[in-house]
């Protein structure tokens, strides 16, 4: 798995993070462009107002973020992040989804499909910021509460876990990491609960994502509900 997080990455020095806006509320994408756009490291290259277009922006332009509204005529966000997320071609794009709801169907299944995480639609211009600048670096968008109770509402719902076989690879340390990372917990924080340095917590987590084939942190709290790894409140 590559190391999005070099000297030449998004973010980096004289290299702006680019992002794709899609949202079929012109109003909406004007809002998102004026506060991206005030920001020396952030580039706004493209407008989608729908998902067939965000597709088609996403395959022309390579962006590094996709901000994508989940509810759109045609072809949905929903959709189009599976189509997105699928293309070999597209494997350092990161698509965060765009929503007026906290727990929605749709955005639990554009995180099975490989979203870095998502975004309220009021969510204040210093998160979004924040946001756009973290997926960016390859990380997800898994810290906010808001988040871990997404995804123990509908990993919840599972009825019967599927251990997945690629999770016989991990070491008892990986695994532990893994279910600390399933629960929302950031680096600095596994690594305090482990008694770890927080080099070897992103370690570890970077090992895990690439025995898992994992696109970020957000696969991973997904599949490790979904496997029965954890389950909802388990750090209590």
């Amino acid at each position: 798995m590559t190391d999005r997080t070099t000297a030449s990455g998004p973010g980096a020095a004289g290299r702006a993070v680019r992002v794709v806006l899609a949202d079929d509320q012109t109003l909406v994408r004007a809002g998102f462009r004026s506060i991206l756009s005030d920001e020396d490291d952030i580039e706004v290259v493209g407008e989608a107002s729908d998902g067939e277009q965000a597709v088609a922006l996403a395959r022309d332009l390579r962006p590094d973020v996709v901000l994508m509204d989940i509810r759109m005529p045609g072809t949905d966000g929903l959709e189009a992040t599976r189509r997105i997320l699928a293309d070999p071609r597209l494997t350092d794009v990161r698509v965060v989804i765009l929503t007026t709801f906290d727990v929605d169907d749709y955005v639990y299944g554009a995180l099975r499909a490989g979203a870095s995480g998502f975004l309220l639609k009021d969510t204040e211009p210093m998160e979004l910021l924040h946001g756009v600048r973290v997926v960016a670096r390859g990380d997800a968008l898994i810290a906010p509460a808001v988040t871990r109770r997404l995804i123990a509402e509908f990993a919840g719902r599972v009825k019967q876990p599927d251990p997945s076989p690629r999770l016989n690879g991990l070491t008892e340390r990986e695994r532990e990491v893994m279910g600390l990372v399933g629960a929302g917990l950031s680096n600095d924080e596994i690594a305090r609960r482990l008694v770890l340095s927080p080099a070897t917590a992103k370690t570890h987590v970077s090992r895990i994502m690439t025995k898992l084939d994992a696109r970020d942190r957000a696969q991973l709290v997904v599949l490790a509900y979904e496997s029965g790894m954890i389950t909802p409140g388990w750090l209590g």
